[in-house]
């Protein structure tokens, strides 16, 4: 394969489209979330009210509806990927996603809503991070990985942009030697990828297939409720002034 490339600032509108299936919910450190799970629940919110929360957090297989202001990183690499799922009927099977990754991030306002079924009925499970200002991009993460199925906002990359590069040769993050650890995003070859040196994505509304922060997320606030019905999070607010470094 010999994938055309382009080097140029780039601005303009992301979407992705995929198809998912019904799956499970894992945070690290054995915080596990569910709607049954309310005094679980309610000790995590209590615990954070007045401090940063700082653990990896993984949102996986069950698809998650998110919001946000505006979410900038640094080293951006994305690509089409095949996400493993398990179907409602047990068996194994993909979804096709666009996966994009961030070496450091920095994230203005975030909220997840995810639906579970208990009991024939339907609940939400809400969890919003950060503060209601628009212009702090209060929480920092490290190694962010979205799978998304779904997603409209306004992108603006900028430095070394490369368009359709091969997914499997995309860099993110580094290894402890310092080197570029090799296909970050487990890419397969002649796939459509694409590198820049930063993004950033303003009032995101979109739905993630996969939710993964692995090395470090910090924010000043959360919030998590669990709602009967279908509860979808607020409208992202647009962003005020510019990004630090993360």
């Amino acid at each position: 394969m010999n994938p055309e490339r382009q080097q140029a600032a780039s601005k303009g509108r992301v979407s992705s489209l995929g198809h998912g299936a019904e799956g499970s919910t894992h945070w690290r450190r054995s915080l596990a979330v569910a709607v049954p799970a309310l005094l679980a629940a309610a000790g995590l919110g209590s615990a954070m009210a007045s401090g940063a929360l700082a653990v990896g957090l993984r949102i996986q297989d069950r698809p998650v509806d998110f919001t946000t202001s505006s979410l900038y990183g640094t080293q951006y690499g994305a690509a089409v990927v095949d996400q493993p799922v398990v179907r409602p009927d047990g068996s194994a099977g993909s979804v096709r996603v666009l996966r994009m990754g961030f070496a450091d991030g920095m994230i203005n306002g975030l909220c997840l809503s995810q639906r579970q079924q208990i009991a024939g009925a339907t609940y939400t499970l809400l969890l919003t991070l950060g503060d209601d200002d628009p212009g702090s991009w209060e929480i920092r993460t490290k190694n962010t990985v979205l799978d998304l199925r779904n997603a409209t906002g306004v992108l603006d990359m900028d430095g070394v942009v490369d368009l359709n590069t091969d997914g499997a040769d995309v860099k993110t993050v580094k290894d402890a030697s310092g080197a570029y650890v090799v296909n970050p995003l487990n890419s397969p070859r002649h796939r459509f990828g694409i590198q820049a040196r930063y993004a950033k994505f303003d009032r995101i509304v979109g739905t993630a297939q996969d939710f993964q922060i692995p090395g470090l997320l910090t924010s000043p606030g959360l919030t998590l409720s669990v709602r009967p019905g279908t509860v979808a999070c607020p409208a992202p607010a647009a962003p005020t002034g510019t990004p630090g470094t993360p």
